[in-house]
C-alpha cells in the first residue's frame, strides 16, 4: 500500500512540473530587411518550436532557417542558399530567461518583461536583451516581443552589388501561443 501511495504522490508531482511546460510547434517569427522605397526583403517562419517553462521563465525557441517564406521563390532561393546558407546552419535558436517572473501573475493585460538569453544565427551566438509581452487569455499564453540583429555581426554577408537594398538593422518580431494544459 504505501507503494502505491508514493508511486501514486510521483505521478502527481511529475504532472505538476510538467504542466509548468507550455509548448508550441506553430509559433511565428517575422524579419525585415528592407530599405525604403526599395524592394521588400522580408521573410516569415510559421513553424517555430517554442517551450516556456512557467516555473523558472526559461523561453527557448527554435526555428528552422528553410521555412522561412517569402514573396518570392527567387528571394527565398537567394536567403538560403547565399546568405543564410541554410543546409550548413539549419536552426536559429534563441535561449533566455525572464527577469522578475511570476506565473501567478499572468493576466489578460499584456504585460512587459525583461528577457536576457543567446540568440544563434549562422552558427553565431550572441547575447541578446529585450522585452516580451505575455497576456493569458482563454486558456493560452501569448508571448511576443520583437528586436533588431546586425546580419555582420552573425557572419551573414552581404555582397556589395546588393547592399544598399538591405537594412543595416534587421528587424525581428516574434509571437508564440501557447496551450495551458
Amino acid at each position: 500500500m504505501k507503494k502505491i501511495i508514493a508511486v501514486f504522490v510521483c505521478v502527481l508531482i511529475g504532472n505538476a512540473l510538467f504542466a509548468q511546460k507550455l509548448v508550441t510547434r506553430n509559433g511565428e517569427i517575422k524579419f525585415d530587411a528592407s530599405m525604403p522605397n526599395l524592394v521588400e526583403i522580408a521573410g516569415t517562419n510559421g513553424k517555430v518550436s517554442s517551450i516556456f517553462e512557467q516555473t523558472t521563465g526559461r523561453l527557448v525557441a527554435l526555428a528552422k532557417v528553410i521555412e522561412f517564406k517569402f514573396k518570392s521563390p527567387l528571394m527565398e532561393e537567394h536567403f538560403n542558399e547565399n546568405y543564410m546558407e541554410s543546409s550548413k546552419f539549419t536552426d536559429a535558436k534563441f535561449d533566455g530567461k525572464l527577469i522578475n517572473f511570476d506565473a501567478t501573475k499572468l493576466t489578460n493585460t499584456k504585460t512587459a518583461y525583461d528577457i536576457d538569453g543567446n540568440l544563434t544565427i549562422h552558427g553565431v551566438t550572441k547575447k541578446v536583451k529585450t522585452k516580451v509581452y505575455l497576456m493569458l487569455v482563454g486558456g493560452k499564453v501569448t508571448a511576443s516581443g520583437n528586436f533588431t540583429v546586425h546580419a555582420q555581426d552573425y557572419g551573414i554577408e552581404i555582397p556589395s552589388l546588393v547592399k544598399e537594398k538591405f537594412a543595416e538593422q534587421i528587424k525581428v518580431a516574434f509571437n508564440f501561443s501557447y496551450e495551458v494544459k
